[in-house]
């Protein structure tokens, strides 16, 4: 039998991606809800411009209250109360404080609170998965519950043990504990038995039929003809129970024989057309090894398995709610203990690519560095390019979570890891294109230590020395040969100001390459008669003694060039942006990078704590007028390499 036979419905698979183009699940265009960075469908977006239409006339209407009362002569006029100069905190709760995921608790208030992971082993988790992991682990310990990470191992045609291991650390990295790790295999003897008491109870049959026999069973190609059950239903109990006993004992190959349900063919759900139960795999399990030669399908393991846990909120995705039925079908019919499984709409993220079989061909063709590319959105390629968990979870509960299926763009994705960021790591002066400058007369400050903060916002972050030398390096694109007006760095003639330094400087002189036509060296001196330039650029000290580092510093942009590569004329790979990895090999950065290494995690939270240490992508910080970066794997002892996180300010023409 095919896949479609074996398996009949999608599921939480890592090879299942979210949506990659801003269409609806039936082809219809989708509308962008500028507000929010999201597509949905249309009538979703006019469902909440009419809300947010009716909120702002409220609140007009309150002004227009508060502008009419009237204040008695000679009374002081109250002031207005000062605007917060930062956000609030977002509460880490919120989500299931309110909305959906409130409601499906007021539907079932357990006191004991039940909830599962179930992630099949057969590729990495992306950004996707992360809100499943938020919603499922954050739902349990939010009313005082227990979560299992349970791995649905039934398929070892797919599944890898390396796969096993990263999804575990990727839960973990989040900052989440699981109660109990798991697997369907756990319970193979006992879904096996219930297999044999499913068909005792003549709700199963053996069946022999091939995918062109099933298809028209179920209507044809287009679904308009009558659907019927094979002869094979009517096979005695006897018959079946043999059947499936040969089954187990290898007397059939695979694809010769499988167990169906006997559901009702005559329900409009396809989820109730006699889904597989059982098919035949001849491959060794990863961990009962070469004990069976049968398998559970995911329709006849997932309930079942919930059941046996105690799942008291079986939290799944929309493409599930047809399942639904099933679900409750086959618990019905064999166990006690019923779940409630409720759906919510899945995270996808506009401009990337996030199916297994996409991001293999990206690998196999070295487009990217690997499964953990920066570029890339699985969740070891997020966090190797520096984004803390934290701000992963602060996105996902901006959101929230409905029954609304929406398509983020990447920039709202970033604006989250950027505003994180920015209240909680240290900043740093680098410089990717260094070219040098001598300050003639700086011999007396040559050699001075400064004492710079680490944050102007957060003196908790403490301080570090820098020293000052009279040789500095700035960036080639800080300094111009040709002045103009609207121009306000260092050009010859010209005054900026050097952060932190005793005094602006001002360009006299450079030299250049005549080979490349670049500059090599610029000449200044201080303008001690500017008291407040313009402009303040970055610098990084240059000597032996100043303790600065050369760097490989790796700016990361979009993988593609367009919101919807699937569209892109000649196929999704020709949507590739050429510019998406723009490497400085001779970047240099300030001593302070030394401390901010030895102090991290930045910041320190679950997850990536002192007894979590992580990699070097803990390493975190902003680099002044550049962006945000963090330590690469690539790094060594002898070689720093940094990966940009996201641009310190938001590009407008990016998607």
């Amino acid at each position: 039998m095919a896949d479609s036979v074996t398996d009949a419905t999608a599921k939480l698979q890592l090879n299942d991606a979210p949506a990659e183009t801003p269409t609806g699940e039936n082809g219809v265009k989708l509308q962008f809800d500028e507000e929010t960075g999201e597509w949905v469908s249309k009538g979703e977006l006019k469902k909440r411009l009419a809300k947010r239409a009716k909120k702002a006339a409220k609140e007009k209407n309150k002004d227009n209250k508060a502008n009419s009362t009237a204040v008695p002569e000679g009374a002081a006029v109250p002031k207005k109360p000062k605007e917060k100069s930062e956000e609030s905190p977002i509460d880490p709760d919120a989500m299931f404080k309110q909305g959906f995921l409130l409601e499906v608790y007021n539907e079932r208030p357990e006191k004991n609170v039940f909830t599962r992971f179930p992630p099949e082993p057969n590729g990495y988790l992306h950004i996707g998965h992360a809100k499943a992991i938020a919603v499922n682990f954050g739902f349990a310990r939010y009313h005082g519950g227990k979560c299992y990470l349970r791995f649905d191992d039934t398929n070892p045609e797919a599944e890898e043990e390396i796969y096993f291991t990263a999804i575990e650390e990727m839960v973990r990295w989040l900052g989440f504990e699981p109660y109990k790790i798991t697997y369907s295999s756990d319970h193979f003897d006992t879904l096996y038995q219930l297999a044999e008491k499913l068909i005792t109870l003549e709700k199963a049959y053996v069946c022999h039929c091939n995918d062109e026999e099933i298809k028209r069973q179920r209507g044809g190609e287009k679904g308009t003809l009558p659907r019927y059950r094979c002869a094979h239903a009517e096979q005695s109990v006897e018959e079946n129970l043999q059947k499936f006993r040969d089954m187990r004992d290898g007397k059939y190959k695979p694809k010769e024989a499988f167990l169906r349900m006997k559901q009702d063919i005559t329900d409009g759900n396809p989820q109730m057309w006699d889904l597989a139960a059982y098919r035949i795999l001849d491959k060794p399990h990863h961990r009962t090894g070469s004990k069976w030669r049968i398998y559970p399908t995911y329709d006849f393991t997932h309930c079942l398995c919930d059941s046996f846990e105690g799942i008291t909120h079986s939290l799944c995705t929309t493409e599930f709610f047809l399942s639904r039925t099933s679900y409750e079908w086959l618990n019905k019919q064999l166990v006690e203990f019923q779940p409630m499984q409720r759906e919510y709409g899945r995270l996808s993220i506009s401009g990337t690519v996030l199916s297994k079989r996409k991001l293999k061909e990206l690998v196999d063709k070295k487009i990217v560095r690997g499964w953990d590319d920066p570029r890339l959105y699985t969740l070891i390629a997020v966090r190797r390019r520096g984004v803390p968990p934290g701000a992963i979870l602060e996105f996902v509960n901006e959101l929230g979570v409905t029954t609304t299926n929406s398509i983020i763009q990447i920039s709202r994705f970033e604006q989250t890891v950027r505003k994180y960021l920015e209240r909680t790591v240290p900043r740093l002066m680098l410089v990717l294109d260094p070219v040098r400058v001598v300050i003639e007369d700086a011999d007396e400050f040559d050699g001075t230590e400064l004492t710079v903060p680490f944050s102007p916002k957060n003196p908790a972050m403490g301080e570090h020395k820098i020293k000052f030398t009279k040789t500095v390096y700035i960036d080639r694109s800080d300094f111009r040969e040709v002045d103009s007006k609207d121009y306000f760095r260092l050009a010859p003639g010209k005054t900026v100001g050097l952060l932190q330094a005793p005094f602006p400087i001002k360009a006299t002189s450079y030299a250049k390459d005549e080979a490349t036509g670049k500059v090599t060296e610029i000449r200044a001196v201080f303008d001690r008669e500017t008291k407040k330039p313009k402009t303040f650029i970055q610098w990084v000290p240059a000597g032996e003694g100043a303790g600065s580092h050369k760097c490989e510093v790796r700016v990361y942009n979009s993988l593609f060039k367009s919101e919807n590569p699937a569209a892109a004329e000649g196929g999704w790979l020709n949507d590739i942006n050429p510019e998406s990895e723009i490497v400085y090999p001779n970047a240099v950065i300030e001593s302070g990078f030394d401390e901010v290494k030895a102090r991290a995690p930045w910041p320190e939270a679950a997850g990536e704590d002192k007894q979590h240490r992580g990699g070097n992508e803990t390493v975190r910080f902003q680099a002044m007028r550049v962006g945000y970066f963090a330590l690469d794997s690539d790094s060594t002892d002898n070689k720093i390499v940094l990966n940009r996180i996201v641009s310190l300010k938001e590009d407008k023409d990016k998607s």
